[in-house]
């Protein structure tokens, strides 16, 4: 019975002795935080997306308090979460100029031609390791939905065999941009509705053998923009969305359709 109070006195004082050296230690070694991380930590809607440059919420939220980083860099939370952050760090709000995903291509199965008949793993990047894809056009979406995997917030969906944007959903994170491995994703201004459906950087006849909707290069669209929106890059037409005003001519004039608006709300 002794024996059994002392190993019971023992094991009780060497608790007490820790519990006293981890108190101490935790004073010691104590890292302050500055309650503003944990505030704009707690704005920020907590996707962990990486689209602010940071690998997650919270080195983001510790980067605006040290003023690394402006505090409206959360494409996701938008510009109601930039309010919010700014009132906390006591600053003007900036505006974040809103964005969404778009996917630059149009060859829709009903509209493009196959290499050969593809029953491999459902993946675009697996896809693309066979002779650049099954897609006749070696640039052009393969529709096996990598980025619509990739996206947290449902707002892509593969329409006629090809990756679409529901831009009302989309919330800018980037995702699905590095997802894709064509490169057919891009961040866009969501005020400007028209875009060159199509990255095929062969020449026209090879890209309209391949494509009924493809860009051949044709050029209309540049001579009939009068903002000087339009340039060529290789053999391809490019928008300047900076010098864009949403005129439409280009639209009107392109002989395949490759400029077209696009609008997929819910």
């Amino acid at each position: 019975m002794v024996d059994i109070l002392i190993a019971v006195a023992i094991v009780s004082g060497l608790g007490l002795l820790f519990g006293v050296g981890l108190s101490y230690a935790a004073k010691v070694f104590e890292v302050e935080v500055d309650e503003r991380v944990v505030q704009v930590r707690e704005a920020l809607p907590g996707a962990n997306c990486g689209a602010c440059g940071f690998t997650g919420c919270d080195g983001y939220a510790a980067a605006v308090v040290e003023g690394q980083v402006e505090t409206n860099g959360c494409p996701v939370g938008g510009n109601n979460v930039a309010q919010q952050i700014a009132a906390i760090m006591g600053v003007e709000p900036g505006k974040i100029k809103r964005t969404a995903a778009r996917v630059l291509c149009n060859g829709r199965s009903s509209v493009s031609n196959e290499k050969y008949d593809y029953q491999g793993i459902n993946s675009c990047v697996a896809a693309s390791q066979l002779f650049s894809g099954h897609k006749a056009c070696s640039y052009g979406c393969l529709g096996h939905g990598d980025c619509v995997a990739a996206c947290q917030f449902d707002a892509i969906t593969i329409t006629g065999g090809i990756a679409r944007v529901i831009e009302d959903r989309c919330r800018a994170c980037g995702m699905c941009v590095l997802a894709c491995p064509k490169g057919l994703i891009e961040l866009i201004d969501k005020t400007k509705k028209y875009s060159v459906m199509c990255k095929s950087a062969d020449k026209g006849a090879v890209t309209k053998s391949n494509c009924q909707v493809g860009c051949i290069g044709c050029m209309r669209c540049i001579k009939v923009c009068e903002h000087d929106a339009i340039h060529m890059d290789g053999t391809l037409a490019k928008i300047d969305y900076d010098k864009c005003t949403n005129c439409s001519q280009c639209s009107k004039v392109c002989p395949t359709m490759a400029i077209r608006v696009m609008d997929f709300g819910e």
